[in-house]
C-alpha cells in the first residue's frame, strides 16, 4: 500500500460522517481486541487534529462510561462472586476506593491499560459515578490528544521531543485540577452529611 491508497482509504471512511470513528472507539470498551491505538490515529488522520481526537474521546468516554455504569447496576452479585474467586482483588478495589479520583485518572491514562479492566473494576467498587466520570473523561482525553496529535502529525514529534514534556505538563495539571474537583466535592458531601 502506498500514500494513495492510503488517502483514498481514508477519504472513503471520512464519506461516512463522525459515527464510524465514535462507535469504533466506544465498541474498544466492549470489545479489547479492536485496537484503541490505530482507531484514534485514523480519525486524526480522516477528519484533522480536533475533529478526529473530538469524535474519538466521545467515543472512548462514552464506552468507558457506559461499561461502568453497566456493571454498577450488577456490581452487588459481580463483586461477591470476585472477591471469592480472586481473594487478592480486595486489596485492588479498595485502594480504587481510598484513592478514587488519582486511581481511575492513572489507570486511564495509559493508552495501553485496558478499557475493559477499569471500567468493570470500577463499577465494583464505590467510588462515586461523578468522581469516576470526571477522572475517566480528563484522563482519557489527554491519552486521546496524545494518540491523535501524534497520528496526525509524527513527523512533527520525532523532530521536535520537547512536546512530549509540554504533554506531561498537562497531564500533571489535569491531575491537580481533579483532585481539587474531588477534594471540593468530598467537603461539599461532608458539610451535608454533619447537617
Amino acid at each position: 500500500m502506498d500514500l494513495t491508497d492510503l488517502h483514498g482509504i481514508l477519504e472513503q471512511y471520512r464519506a461516512f460522517g463522525p459515527l464510524p470513528g465514535i462507535l469504533m472507539a466506544m465498541l474498544e470498551t466492549f470489545f479489547p481486541v479492536l485496537p484503541l491505538i490505530p482507531i484514534v490515529m485514523a480519525n486524526a488522520m480522516a477528519f484533522g487534529l480536533w475533529e478526529g481526537f473530538l469524535y474519538s474521546w466521545i467515543g472512548v468516554g462514552l464506552g468507558q462510561s457506559l461499561l461502568f455504569l453497566l456493571v454498577r447496576l450488577l456490581s452487588h452479585r459481580l463483586r461477591d462472586r470476585m472477591l471469592r474467586k480472586y481473594k487478592d482483588s480486595g486489596r485492588f478495589l479498595n485502594w480504587i476506593e481510598e484513592k478514587g479520583f488519582t486511581s481511575v485518572f492513572i489507570l486511564c491514562s495509559f493508552p495501553f491499560s485496558p478499557s475493559t479492566t477499569v471500567a468493570v473494576v470500577g463499577g465494583l467498587t464505590t467510588i462515586s459515578i461523578r468522581s469516576f466520570l470526571l477522572a475517566t473523561f480528563a484522563a482519557k482525553g489527554v491519552m486521546v490528544f496524545i494518540l491523535s496529535y501524534i497520528g496526525h502529525d509524527l513527523p512533527s514529534w520525532i523532530q521536535h521531543p520537547w512536546k512530549f514534556g509540554v504533554v506531561a505538563l498537562v497531564m500533571v495539571g489535569l491531575w491537580y485540577g481533579g483532585k481539587w474537583v474531588e477534594n471540593r466535592g468530598k467537603v461539599k458531601y461532608a458539610e451535608k452529611a454533619a447537617l
